[in-house]
């Protein structure tokens, strides 16, 4: 471990009328104090002790351009402790980005461009959405991993056309949680030499100081994860934290942790006390933060007009390093015209021109387990989607998501297989920050009743609408001998209830086919739940399951005039067609109704809908998973749901299943009761 230090000392303070970077700064820190006051709600802590950092980073240290946000080579930065928005708001305003001083008066309103936490799409310039604390730490770790394997998949001698940092600001807390344990390791493991997060190590969490909870040697145990640490005893230090990040540059083979002593709420009354950490300072101590710095004290959003035109030199700076790159991305385009063109199709998420031709159709001749089926459907349209990028939580064999033509990307960067270990948040939260980075569209996958650990992670894909696929197997209690523990059952139904976040639970491989097109199509996150066991195939030549899939329900078997429609999803499809002709012997016709999606069938019109499921027809459904979510199919009519509102068992999958009432005898009592029969 370095120290990185001058010889100021952490209460100097220079006179802002002499030094442009000390009124730059303090510019920042006051444009903060006035906009968490103004919401009277929001964290002044945070961005009072960091705003030299953010000054160094935005202003001289960044590879980024205000004027195009979009910039492909930008260097990224995420603030991962993300209710010190206010800081990210001043810069981004000061900096020249599409935010206005109007906005920062908005800050925490409704519909403004500057909500409680960043959110990516909705304010220029964020990244990624943060809040839920060690989650951006995490999804750094996603960006530095898609520059590293983008780097190496184009760049060539002479032409570095992927070539830039993510850069980071956390606190106590995104370090506290379990999931920055997780990332720290999993990028250590990876070498993401491009990675720099800059710890604000102030002492004080929101209960008090760090000493009642967090004791342990934060630097030792990253040094154990195997980053490069360096530590800056002031956090005024200016040359001290510019030789910490250029020292951070430096190494290539390690991420960098920089820890910076700050002090919370600086130059405020409240300074070093958890007290400033997540509430307005109130109107005295306004007065008294801004007099500390030399402000007028009864003028709001002051930003005195040489700060505001240093900082604007972002502007400058940016567009000359952007059009610097263009001319080297022209001159890389000539050379390489097939790379570039790849390039920029993945860059903007454009598919190459026929790519869903690779996809197989399964024949009836030999059952398959949608796990198998993804696997192969992957493999085949690797060569086709080449920025399909991902891995599994330490469970490859398991789940079938591995390219059996590609390497290893810790071993060889232009590999396409991650093995994310054991680390099921982590590895979805990184799948997050891959999919923001552009040019990737990535994959995680373990266990579907492992996504407890990740669902927070799953929700962040959602809110941010990634482009990112989540491969889940083991679907149900059918996966067997494991037991309850394994055996998901609210899983599904919890889910579902994600807006913005597309569920598949195929019937069979055919099914699994169309969810992975309809997977990579659809431009926001999805989730398939995929069987262990074997399951039937539907017959190609009779089902269009692309179509069906593709409307998120459709008919598998008909009957003419039904008495009842029996809806399935998933295995339980299969159940639902020998519960039909278990019927048809006593003389109940009986539609089966496939609903993979219930998200895309909802998109689909109230008469599509009705064509489908028939109102006032009774109803049956069956999934092995909670009923709770299911009524809302059955309203109108007689209807009940065959599910579980139980945990499973461990016992042979066809064992557990029949005893849980899984088979078509109780299908079919049900369904008569359901008649009167």
């Amino acid at each position: 471990m370095a120290d990185v230090a001058t010889d100021s000392k952490v209460d100097s303070k220079l006179d802002p009328k002499v030094d442009i970077d000390q009124l730059s700064i303090d510019t920042l820190r006051i444009l903060a104090v006035d906009t968490v006051q103004k919401a009277n709600s929001g964290h002044p802590g945070a961005p009072l002790g960091c705003a030299p950092i953010g000054y160094l980073l935005f202003h001289k240290l960044m590879k980024h351009n205000p004027a195009n946000s979009h910039w492909a080579d930008r260097d990224r930065f995420v603030l991962s402790n993300g209710h010190a928005s206010a800081l990210i708001y001043g810069l981004l305003y000061l900096t020249g980005y599409k935010l206005s001083l109007d906005d920062l008066k908005a800050f925490r309103q409704w519909e403004s461009k500057t909500p409680g936490h960043p959110e990516s799409g909705h304010t220029d310039g964020v990244e990624v959405t943060t809040g839920p604390l060690g989650q951006g730490f995490a999804m750094s770790v996603g960006l530095a991993a898609a520059e590293k394997h983008l780097a190496a998949v184009y760049n060539k001698p002479g032409y570095e056309i992927v070539n830039h940092h993510t850069f980071g600001i956390c606190g106590d807390g995104d370090l506290m949680e379990g999931i920055s344990h997780e990332a720290a390791s999993l990028a250590g493991t990876l070498g993401l030499g491009k990675l720099i997060f800059l710890y604000d190590d102030n002492l004080i969490s929101l209960d008090g100081p760090t000493e009642l909870s967090f004791t342990e040697n934060v630097y030792a145990r990253f040094e154990a994860y195997g980053w490069q640490v360096l530590r800056v005893a002031d956090g005024n230090d200016l040359a001290g934290i510019e030789a910490a990040i250029e020292k951070g540059k430096a190494e290539t083979s390690k991420p960098t942790l920089i820890g910076v002593r700050t002090i919370i709420g600086y130059g405020s009354p409240k300074a070093g006390t958890n007290k400033v950490h997540g509430e307005a300072l109130g109107a005295e101590a306004v007065k008294a933060t801004k007099k500390f710095f030399g402000f007028p004290e009864d003028q709001s959003f002051y930003v005195p007009d040489e700060a505001l035109a240093n900082w604007r030199q972002a502007v400058t700076k940016g567009t000359a390093e952007e059009a610097e790159w263009n001319k080297l991305f022209a001159a890389y385009k000539a050379e390489y015209p097939e790379l570039a063109a790849e390039f920029e199709r993945t860059y903007h998420g454009k598919r190459k021109d026929g790519w869903e031709k690779s996809i197989p159709s399964f024949a009836t001749t030999k059952a398959v387990a949608t796990r198998n089926a993804g696997q192969i459907v992957m493999n085949a349209i690797e060569k086709d989607v080449p920025e399909l990028f991902g891995g599994a939580a330490d469970l490859t064999a398991s789940t079938k998501t591995i390219f059996k033509d590609s390497g290893n990307f810790h071993i060889d960067p232009t590999g396409r297989n991650v093995y994310f270990g054991v680390r099921e948040f982590a590895m979805c939260a990184a799948v997050n920050g891959i999919a923001a980075h552009g040019g990737l569209l990535p994959f995680g996958s373990t266990f579907f009743t492992f996504t407890d650990y990740c669902k927070s992670a799953l929700r962040m894909a959602a809110i941010m609408q990634t482009h990112a696929l989540f491969i889940f197997t083991h679907d149900s209690v059918a996966l067997g001998e494991d037991g309850p523990t394994h055996q998901p059952i609210e899983h599904l139904m919890a889910l579902r209830a994600v807006p913005f976040l597309t569920d598949f639970r195929p019937a069979d491989a055919n099914e699994t086919a169309a969810a992975w097109r309809l997977a990579v199509e659809r431009n926001h996150p999805s989730f398939m739940a995929l069987s262990r066991q074997d399951l039937p195939i539907l017959d190609p030549a009779t089902i269009d399951t692309y179509a069906g899939v593709g409307k998120g329900g459709y008919i598998v078997k008909e009957a003419e005039n039904p008495d009842i429609v029996l809806i399935a999803t998933g295995s339980e499809v299969w159940l639902a067609i020998d519960s039909a002709k278990l019927l048809a012997e006593s003389g109940i016709k009986a539609r089966v109704v496939s609903l993979p999606s219930w998200k895309i069938f909802d998109e689909q019109t109230q008469a599509y809908r009705d064509s489908i499921l028939l109102p006032g027809v009774p109803k049956l459904a069956i999934e092995a998973g909670a009923t709770l979510g299911w009524w809302k199919f059955l309203a109108g009519g007689k209807g009940d749901v065959i599910g579980l509102d139980r945990f499973g068992a461990s016992a042979p999958g066809p064992i557990a299943m029949k005893e849980l009432g899984f088979n078509p005898e109780n299908v079919a009592t049900k369904a008569k009761a359901l008649l009167g029969k």
